[in-house]
């Protein structure tokens, strides 16, 4: 029997990706990409709410702070540096005094962003009908 080169296993496992599989790795991906906080710093970092749409930006982590209301320090380091371990932003560390620190979309992360902010655009849209819907769900319970 002819082994397989870890190329071709990795080209076989993704052909088999189904995220309706519970050991499917695809499936812890969606769970983090469907997570508030990475869809609207992929969001901001699109540009998305800065009144340029669809031109990626270079960010500090105090702009994504001010940008992001609630988000906790601890909570926007781990989104961060979750983001980068998966390729979707880049960050760039310039020796200044202070050390600058700036956050970018990858190309990979260009290619999720029109995604969230589809998403994020249509709860904004949505959010009233929304409403309308849990206040006569919760009226009638």
């Amino acid at each position: 029997m002819a082994t397989m080169s870890a190329a071709r296993k990795r080209a076989q496992a993704k052909t088999e990706y189904n995220a309706f599989l519970a050991v499917c790795p695809s499936r812890r991906l969606l769970d983090r990409l469907s997570d508030r906080w990475v869809v609207l710093v992929l969001c901001a970092l699109g540009g998305d709410g800065t009144g340029h749409p669809d031109v990626a930006t270079s960010m500090r982590y105090s702009e994504l702070a001010r940008q992001l209301a609630g988000v906790s320090q601890k909570m926007l380091t781990q989104t961060l540096r979750s983001l980068e371990r998966d390729g979707l932003i880049t960050r760039t560390v310039t020796p200044t005094v202070p050390v600058t620190v700036d956050y970018e979309l990858t190309d990979l992360g260009l290619s999720l962003y029109q995604t969230t902010r589809q998403l994020r655009t249509w709860a904004q849209d949505h959010m009233d009908d929304i409403q309308e819907h849990r206040d006569e769900y919760d009226a009638a319970q």
